[in-house]
């Protein structure tokens, strides 16, 4: 088990510059991974029926993500009493397997190998904009819906300002997920995962991320699809001319998005991860308009009896083993793209760069003595506020939903699909807080989830110099992780 160790970097300058960070990524990566998904319930006193549903993975190619599924089995145990295979409008192929008066834990297993493979090389595409016709396979993928709010006045005015001078639909794209990255903070769970929420308030999981993009390119005729599957977490390289970056993502369900080109077909996009690709360490698994369609895979149904108020427990371990990885992955920077990192294959199309804002002035510079001077009357409070208190993100489900004929559902989480950018081989990981004032700074905190390891965790400060951490300040006392419990507190 590899140690972790964590640190966190303070800047205590005002920011001296606002970075371009488009880089262009080449290579590719090709493994060969053995999955398996299992799944317990246990019924509550009372339940009647229970329904699991599953969607399985199928083969898919784009110019740049491809999956291969072989020797696939879905086991279940007991059997259940019925057991119904389906394909759904959007092409899902769904297994949904009922069993009648449950009394003990029902255990599901899906099994397959994947063969996946990214090729990340110059993409040819002359597609215009705004698109003259699209296929009318496509035309699900260009209405509003509930979660997408394409038709909204304010997101319309939006992507017609972020895309008026685009001539190319990758034009287009690029430069409505550039506004995405900029404008969007993770948080999980947000408060909603519609387009419009994020919209206000700049908030959101990865749903969030899928959503408003999907709305953006949707109000401007760029079809898009939903995509719900898995990101696994073995980390990967990306050899960058300063050194070697580390991309690491947790291992859970995640959402994303693929849009259409008539030129290239479906292409993959992960606006949360900050990648206009997906890596190998993607499961692709449902498709739909929006998340409120793609549930099925995951999803828990029951019926009880009158009374019954408890619900099911569930509990689900996703496990990969990569048998064989390829990786094979370089970058360089641009002078154009979002503030905030965005990886980019190399296009071959008239594209216009994204004009990075110019630079404030100049930082004010700071008198130690005048600050040493100040009194402090009221704390001052930064940085993400937004991590959730006493929640399992393990086995969160729900919460539970009824319909009018009285059956309960319970839907997969997305709760565990965080990006982890790493800059020394996986062993230490940095978060960069600005302050744009002076503080005096007394007590600094940590919100993390424990899923296993060893190692110990840790605080550094540092100043700013020129946005990389400069003179070394202070460290916190080291804790080790087995003085953490894997329960939530």
């Amino acid at each position: 088990m590899k140690k972790l160790f964590a640190c966190c970097v303070l800047s205590f300058l005002l920011v001296s510059s606002l970075h371009a960070e488009n880089y262009l990524i080449n290579g590719g990566q090709e493994s060969q991974i053995k999955y398996q998904l299992a799944q317990k319930v246990l019924p509550g006193p009372g339940t009647k029926t229970l329904k699991l549903s599953f969607v399985l993975p199928t083969d898919f190619t784009s110019p740049t993500y491809n999956q291969r599924i072989t020797n696939l089995s879905l086991v279940f145990s007991p059997e259940p009493n019925k057991k119904k295979e389906d394909v759904d409008k959007r092409g899902n192929k769904v297994i949904i397997a009922e069993w009648s008066k449950p009394k003990t834990t029902v255990e599901a297993t899906m099994l397959f190998t994947g063969w996946n493979k990214v090729v990340l090389q110059t993409l040819d595409t002359q597609a215009p904009f705004p698109l003259k016709k699209n296929p009318s396979d496509t035309k699900a993928y260009l209405k509003a819906s509930k979660q997408v709010q394409s038709d909204d006045g304010r997101i319309k005015s939006k992507a017609r300002e972020l895309t008026k001078d685009a001539d190319t639909e990758f034009d287009a794209v690029q430069r409505i997920l550039t506004w995405v990255v900029d404008h969007m903070r993770y948080v999980t769970p947000p408060k909603q995962y519609d387009a419009l929420y994020s919209f206000n308030s700049g908030l959101g999981n990865c749903q969030n991320y899928s959503h408003l993009s999907a709305a953006l390119m949707r109000a401007v005729d760029i079809p898009v699809r939903i995509v719900n599957g898995v990101t696994l977490k073995k980390p990967y390289d990306i050899e960058m001319p300063d050194g070697t970056f580390t991309v690491r993502m947790g291992q859970g369900r995640h959402s994303w998005i693929e849009v259409y080109f008539p030129d290239l077909g479906w292409v993959p996009f992960d606006p949360q991860q900050t990648e206009l690709y997906v890596s190998n360490r993607f499961v692709r698994i449902e498709i739909g308009i929006d998340n409120e369609e793609a549930v099925q895979d995951g999803l828990v149904r029951w019926t009880a009896s009158k009374g019954s108020k408890m619900k099911p427990l569930f509990q689900e371990n996703i496990d990969a083993e990569f048998v064989q990885d390829n990786v094979r992955l370089d970058v360089r920077k641009q002078q154009y793209g979002p503030q905030k990192m965005l990886f980019c294959p190399a296009v071959q199309t008239a594209f216009k760069p994204v004009e990075t804002p110019p630079p404030p002035p100049p930082p004010v510079k700071i008198d130690v003595q005048e600050v040493k001077k100040m009194q402090y009357i009221e704390p001052y409070i930064y940085g993400n506020l937004d991590f959730p208190e006493d929640y399992d993100f393990l086995s969160a489900r729900g919460p539970a939903r009824s319909d009018k004929e009285g059956e309960f559902e319970m839907r997969k989480n997305f709760m565990v699909e965080t990006a982890e950018y790493v800059t020394t081989q996986a062993a230490q990981y940095a978060q960069i807080v600005v302050l744009r004032k002076p503080i005096k700074l007394e007590k600094v905190g940590l919100a993390l989830h424990k899923f296993g390891g060893s190692g110990h965790l840790w605080v550094e400060i540092y100043k700013d110099n020129n946005g990389k951490p400069g003179e070394y300040v202070a460290t916190s006392e080291m804790l080790s992780l087995n003085q953490l419990s894997m329960k939530p507190a």
